[in-house]
This record gives C-alpha cells, sequence and structure tokens, in this order.
C-alpha cells in the first residue's frame, strides 16, 4: 500500500491511507507521518481495526505518554482513558468549550490520539481551531493587547470538586474524579514558539485560562472572551467527521478542539491517549 495524504481543504487536517496500524510502522514510515502532523495539526487515519495495545504502539511512536489527571484509565491499561456517552446520558456534554488538552500541567502534552470504537449515525464531530492562523491573522490592535502576557491556566472550573465535573455532577459514564489539586495554577504565553517549528500561534483558551497575569480581572476577563472570539472564528476551523475505526491524532500546541453534540439516543465510545510534551522522551521510540 501506498501512504496518502489528503488535506481536508479548511484551516487543518488531512486524511491519512495506505498504512495498515494494526502493525508496526517502519522508522521512515514514523517520520514522514510526524512531518504530516506538523504541517497539517490534525490526522486523521480510517479503516483501521486497532486495538489498545495497537494504540498504545502508535502513540509511542511520537514521544512518551503524558499524564491524565482527573479521567481514570480503563481496567487494565495506565494510559487509556475512555470517552464514553450513553444513548440516555442526560449530563452536560464533556469537552465542548474551546481548549487544548491539560493546559494547566507545567509542561502540556504535545497530543493527543483518539480512537473511535461506537460512533453514532448523526452528530459527535470534533471541531479544530487552527491557533498559527488565527494569529497571522489577527488584527495588530489586539496582538498588540496580548503580546508578552502571560496566561493564567487552571483546572478549577472543570475538576475541582465544585467545577462542572465535580461533586454535582451526576449520572455521567465517564470515571471523572474531580480533586481539590484542581485549583493549582499554571502560567504560560498566551503567544509562544511551537517546540518543534518555531512558529509563532496562540496557546489556550477560556475552557482553561483564569486570568492574565499582571491585569485586574475587570481588563483581563472581558480581553479573554474577545480573543476567544476570534480563536474560534470560522475561517481557522476544521470540522472533523467520525467514522468507526478511526484514529485521529492532533497536536494540542497548533489547535484548539471542542465536542459538539447531535447524537442524543446514541451510545458514544472513543478511547484515548496523550503525547507527552515535546522533549521529555525521544520521538520514535515504541
Amino acid at each position: 500500500m501506498t501512504l496518502t495524504i489528503i488535506p481536508s481543504g479548511q484551516a487543518c487536517g488531512a486524511r491519512v491511507t495506505g498504512l495498515d496500524l494494526t502493525r508496526p510502522l517502519a522508522p521512515e514510515t514514523v517520520a514522514e507521518l510526524r512531518a504530516a502532523w506538523l504541517d497539517h495539526h490534525v490526522l486523521a487515519f480510517p479503516d483501521q481495526a486497532m486495538s489498545d495495545d495497537d494504540l498504545e504502539r502508535f502513540t509511542r511512536y511520537f514521544g512518551d505518554f503524558g499524564d491524565d489527571p482527573f479521567i481514570a484509565p480503563i481496567p487494565g491499561r495506565r494510559h487509556v482513558i475512555a470517552v464514553r456517552r450513553r444513548a440516555d446520558e442526560i449530563a452536560p456534554l464533556f469537552a465542548e468549550n474551546w481548549h487544548s488538552d491539560w493546559s494547566f500541567q507545567a509542561r502540556p502534552p504535545a497530543g493527543t490520539c483518539l480512537f473511535g470504537i461506537t460512533i453514532p449515525p448523526v452528530g459527535g464531530n470534533t471541531e479544530f481551531a487552527n491557533q498559527h492562523a488565527a494569529l497571522d491573522a489577527m488584527p495588530d490592535a489586539l496582538r498588540a493587547r496580548i503580546e508578552g502576557r502571560q496566561a493564567i491556566h487552571s483546572a478549577r472550573g472543570g475538576y475541582a470538586p465544585s467545577g462542572m465535573y465535580g461533586a454535582k455532577d451526576k449520572g455521567r459514564s465517564m470515571d471523572i474524579r474531580s480533586g481539590d489539586e484542581a485549583m493549582a495554577t499554571q502560567r504560560h504565553p498566551l503567544i509562544r514558539a511551537h517546540p518543534e517549528t518555531g512558529r509563532e500561534g496562540l496557546f489556550g483558551c477560556a475552557g482553561y485560562i483564569i486570568g492574565i497575569e499582571g491585569m485586574d480581572d475587570t481588563e483581563a476577563l472581558p480581553l479573554l472572551y474577545e480573543l476567544l472570539q476570534w480563536q474560534g472564528r470560522a475561517e481557522f476551523r476544521y470540522s472533523h467527521a467520525w467514522e468507526p475505526n478511526m484514529l485521529v491524532m492532533w497536536d494540542n500546541r497548533s489547535v484548539l478542539h471542542r465536542a459538539t453534540g447531535g447524537y442524543d439516543g446514541h451510545d458514544r465510545l472513543l478511547h484515548r491517549t496523550t503525547i507527552a510534551a515535546w522533549g521529555q522522551e525521544a520521538p520514535g521510540t515504541a
């Protein structure tokens, strides 16, 4: 089979065919995939009947496993979590706000892999927003307001006991475990260079950002809202439609993402792994 990479025609994303991800990949193939990932930011691999072993092996081609706090792994695994929603579930949709995974960590993950197992016949797209494109097109006046600024990230809005997924969150099928450690904060620049490509982009958004260092909330919060409206504009987006047995990997350093609904009455199940920050482990090992 021949490796084929077909761009989505949207702001990011590409479809990759010609590989069998249930088998080990040659180093030169991994290198080609990494280059495509850095170029397109989101890669989708259809028709891959992968096991959790396969998913873990694929993840390790791109780095070590990242730390997934607040969500318990599936039984028998340390690094695979289930993104699950039952057909009759009425809890608010998980991860429906724009975010970069675990941006509240000191070293947020480089990427995320998500494998579709049970995919509803309607709805459930994952939307991505290209943050390199968002910065490139940003008006000078808005950029001047955030240049050199550090955003304050925290998991408290979601995973503290008082958060969205905390003590009052009932009837959810995902194994989310809130805790007081979610109250911690971490600072990251609003504009930063990608650690591999050097290309500047926006990092993080209101999903985890609770303020801006050195700025009063009366000024910071309206600015963050304005920034969020810019980051998620339609011209920066790729809307990904899922298929059963499809693997998607995305670059948390380049894109934001969010879940969408529209599949009430249908089960949905995906398995997820996290790729640790660049430099934590030499890429290409498995």
